[in-house]
């Protein structure tokens, strides 16, 4: 299968909330006057594209119908023009170091975060990349398992600790053993917290400094993983763990579980992070570089 029609099939349920109720709404309509454009725009919202991106679009269909009148009119391609403009940089990979890069995965409990850890190790090992894992989500005994099973799976090497061990001395020992193992990744499986629990956010920013200590400018990805099917909730997420650990990119899980996709845009536009993977189903395959117009052309696509 193709990039676009992972992302078309992973996204199938908000294209439909989109692209056929959008394309209901105009052709059922002799002219795009405002109760046309009010349905449209509350088409988009209900996806969770956000205000931003919702009055962008309908501007640039109001400019589009003014000049070229409703037979020219392509509203899903004023869409898909806009999101994709929307996002600057393109397709952004992870950002390799000489020596050892450092990926610290971190979000809150439910996001999918062990196996998205495991799963980023799985493209790097596709591309002749080495990896090691360290399970950091020491509270959590089940997500240790999880982690080694992924491991065993994957032939990845899991460094962990015992149920209730210090995360820092566990990550202590995971750099210890990818620079021994002369390893090219390095990805930290964090516990799950709460944004909005201040002193797990602090015990967080100390795992940072810890690694910080033994690599120097590690760790150099700070990935947060969020939950499409959440919704808007996943911005107030990212808001959060953006000013207590400045985040370096976004992973967006279970996108093929929810009609309200457009949150990915939603997100982008208020903190300008870059959305670096999606998650389009549960096989490790399924996870996938993010890519701004395949996106676009998914959630708009004329049958």
């Amino acid at each position: 299968m193709g990039l676009f029609d992972k992302f078309k099939t992973g996204l199938q349920r908000t294209k439909e909330k989109l692209s056929h109720e959008i394309t209901r709404i105009v052709t059922g309509s002799p002219k795009l006057d405002e109760d046309t454009l009010e349905e449209i725009e509350f088409t988009l919202i209900g996806a969770d594209l956000g205000m931003p991106m919702t009055q962008r679009i309908l501007s640039a269909v109001r400019d589009s119908y003014e000049s070229q009148g409703k037979d020219g009119l392509d509203v899903l391609g004023v869409a898909r023009r806009e999101i994709a403009a929307s996002f600057t940089g393109g397709v952004q990979d992870l950002q390799e170091q000489d020596g050892l890069t450092v990926v610290s995965m971190v979000g809150v409990n439910g996001t999918g975060k062990t196996t998205t850890t495991a799963k980023l190790a799985n493209r790097m090992h596709a591309t002749g990349k080495t990896s090691v894992l360290a399970a950091c989500d020491t509270f959590r005994a089940a997500a240790v398992e999880q982690l080694k099973e992924w491991g065993g799976r994957l032939d990845v090497p899991v460094i962990a600790g015992s149920y209730g061990a210090d995360p820092a001395a566990v990550a202590h020992d995971a750099v210890t053993a990818a620079h021994a193992r002369r390893a090219d990744f390095l990805f930290v499986d964090t516990a799950g917290r709460l944004h909005t629990k201040s002193n797990l956010m602090q015990e967080l920013e100390k795992l940072h400094r810890i690694i910080d200590r033994q690599e120097k400018g590690a760790p150099h990805e700070v990935l947060l993983v969020v939950d499409a099917t959440t919704g808007m909730n996943a911005l107030n997420q990212a808001r959060e763990f953006h000013k207590a650990v400045p985040l370096t990119g976004l992973v967006i899980t279970k996108l093929d579980g929810t009609s309200k996709g457009g949150m990915v845009v939603a997100i982008h536009d208020e903190l300008n992070l870059p959305i670096k993977f999606i998650g389009l189903g549960e096989q490790p395959d399924d996870l996938q570089q993010f890519s701004p117009s395949e996106y676009a052309r998914a959630l708009f696509f004329n049958e």
